[in-house]
């Protein structure tokens, strides 16, 4: 059973809706998919209807941006009930905080000459998404100030750059107790990863384990080998869940629908570890 338990929709900063998510899963031959927008649950519905009548797998599941000493972290929770409204309150927080960043930062990219406007980069938007950079990057392709997402990020819309600005993002620790009480399980994506900043200090790992931490993103395409080996260590001591994702973006990233997958062993231990329930199986 090949499962990819990390991918995203135009719901947050992916490129396909989340039908068509699940159409390209069903072709990448999975067996079961989780679709992880950003601070939203807002694809669910789509995406559990298209991967029922596709015969899919589908696992319902949200990526909570947090943050930590100005680290960003981003969190997994998988088989949340989306009706929490402690969750809800906090995604509609963050939410808020990525539209007033955004105006900021188009403003400090306007003061230096870079014909772009927040109109442009909300064209890039689907109805209701969530906005993030991903979305400023498209609005500079589609403006020919760069040729394609990767450029934007390497040249302009890193966290080093003079125009990159924070938003409201919760502490990890809260986050955990959030998704443990809407009935989910929590994993941290991609924890190890250099290409986004800072690598997440190991202390701040620990600290989420002791808090509920129910496992770690270990197989993923921005982990290295030294990444990998960290993450299993962790994993391995403390009896984590372990799993292997895509992060598919659709056109957003080079990255592909199971490049890396999680084992059936792990995928059971996250369905006995929900309380809220919401998985669809195969068939």
């Amino acid at each position: 059973m090949r499962i990819d338990l990390h991918a995203h929709s135009t719901e947050s900063d992916g490129t396909q809706a989340p039908a068509d998510v699940v159409a390209s899963a069903r072709e990448a031959g999975l067996d079961v998919l989780a679709l992880t927008d950003h601070d939203t649950t807002r694809g669910w519905a789509a995406a559990r209807g298209a991967a029922q009548a596709a015969g899919l797998g589908f696992v319902p599941g949200i990526e909570i941006s947090c943050q930590r000493g100005g680290r960003s972290i981003h969190l997994l929770g998988y088989l949340v009930d989306p009706g929490n409204q402690a969750l809800v309150t906090e995604l509609e927080q963050a939410r808020r905080s990525r539209l007033t960043r955004m105006d900021r930062m188009v403003e400090r990219m306007a003061a230096d000459g870079i014909p772009i406007s927040i109109e442009e980069v909300r064209a890039q938007l689907a109805p209701g998404a969530t906005l993030g950079r991903p979305h400023l990057a498209d609005a500079l392709v589609a403006a020919g100030v760069v040729p394609d997402r990767a450029a934007a990020f390497r040249e302009w819309l890193h966290n080093d750059s003079r125009y990159y600005v924070s938003h409201y993002a919760v502490d990890p620790v809260r986050a955990i107790a959030l998704v443990a009480a809407a009935g989910g399980v929590s994993v941290i994506a991609h924890p190890f990863t250099g290409s986004r900043g800072r690598v997440l200090d190991p202390a701040v790992v620990l600290e989420m384990v002791d808090a509920g931490l129910d496992g770690l993103e270990v197989d993923h395409r921005d982990h290295d080998d030294a990444a990998r080996d960290l993450a299993c260590s962790i994993v391995r001591e403390h009896d984590l869940i372990a799993t292997g994702s895509s992060d598919y973006h659709g056109a957003g990233k080079l990255n592909r629908l199971g490049e890396n997958a999680t084992s059936p062993e792990q995928f059971e231990r996250i369905l006995a570890a929900s309380t809220a329930g919401g998985y669809l199986p195969p068939g």
